[in-house]
């Protein structure tokens, strides 16, 4: 089966007088996606992400939406929406009217129920009449996104979605976030949470200094020769840190390390050979996690080459 493109970029620089915001920028998002954008501030996410939404236009190299290039003059296709900066709210007007302003102003046509339906999708049923202007951060993003729900958008761009979020709204955006991917839609997320990058994303670009320093599966972020910290935690702490220290690949990291919890460096297969090890010694594994997580490791790993050169 042919896999679709829904963003496709090649060259793409972009500059606000003498700052570069973007320098040849290659991305490529495969139709039904979850695409995350991770960068330090000043990367230039903001920038790409307002590419995409027809917001500015790149001084040169190409930029293809959904099939559709895009440069001076042209229009973003149908079926494109988000934010960036946050929504854009009527704080005095209450959820639900905020919506229909939304439906009023679309170039397609809203069908009738779907505005209590983009409510319950992102929690807010109960709050559809309140004025926007006493809702929370994380109730807003909520609301933002349901306006980009009306139309069932084919590409969704969205800038920092999980900002300010509870558990429960959290829960609410990555359902909707997930459901829109398995039914085709491309999403296109920027955001500084690690956490919900690496459970949302099957891929990442991550930006420095308006280059792309890395763009691919998660997966390989999290390579086995990749070197990181983990904390280990065993039902014997003397026992586990001596076999820990006669195992060949692994350095305790003794300034992090407790009486109960060692910290530990090291590459996949020398974590493995220690749990194989600590097993074989009766000893029960009761934590083994990475301090910072792969996706993490990288962003800092790539960011700071990337200042240093």
């Amino acid at each position: 089966m042919e896999t679709l493109v829904a963003v496709r970029g090649r060259g793409i620089t972009k500059a606000f007088g003498d700052l570069v915001a973007l320098d040849q920028v290659e991305l490529s998002i495969t139709q039904g996606q979850i695409h995350g954008l991770v960068g330090p501030n000043g990367a230039g996410k903001t920038t790409l992400l307002g590419l995409l939404l027809g917001l500015a236009t790149a001084d040169s190299g190409s930029l293809e939406i959904l099939g559709t290039p895009l440069g001076r003059g042209s229009e973003v296709p149908d079926g494109v929406c988000g934010f960036v900066d946050g929504p854009g709210l009527y704080p005095t007007l209450t959820a639900r009217q905020n919506l229909a302003t939304v439906a009023e102003l679309s170039v397609d046509e809203v069908p009738q129920g779907r505005i209590a339906e983009v409510l319950e999708q992102v929690g807010l049923t109960a709050a559809a009449d309140q004025k926007v202007r006493g809702f929370s951060l994380g109730m807003r993003q909520r609301l933002g996104l349901a306006a980009a729900l009306l139309t069932k958008p084919r590409l969704l761009v969205l800038d920092e979605p999980s900002n300010g979020l509870d558990p429960a709204g959290k829960k609410h955006v990555h359902g909707v976030l997930r459901r829109l991917a398995a039914e085709g839609a491309t999403v296109v997320l920027s955001s500084h949470r690690m956490d919900d990058l690496e459970a949302l994303c099957s891929e990442v670009t991550i930006l420095a200094r308006g280059r792309v320093v890395f763009s691919g599966p998660l997966k390989k972020l999290s390579d086995d020769n990749r070197e990181l910290d983990y904390r280990l935690r065993a039902s014997d702490p003397a026992a586990a840190r001596a076999i820990a220290a006669g195992t060949p690949g692994i350095r305790l990291l003794d300034e992090h390390t407790d009486g109960e919890v060692l910290v530990l460096h090291a590459r996949t297969a020398a974590v493995d050979a220690l749990v194989g090890r600590l097993v074989r010694a009766d000893l029960a594994v009761r934590e083994l996690t990475t301090v910072v997580s792969p996706l993490e490791a990288a962003f800092l790993a790539l960011t700071d080459q990337e200042a240093d050169r």
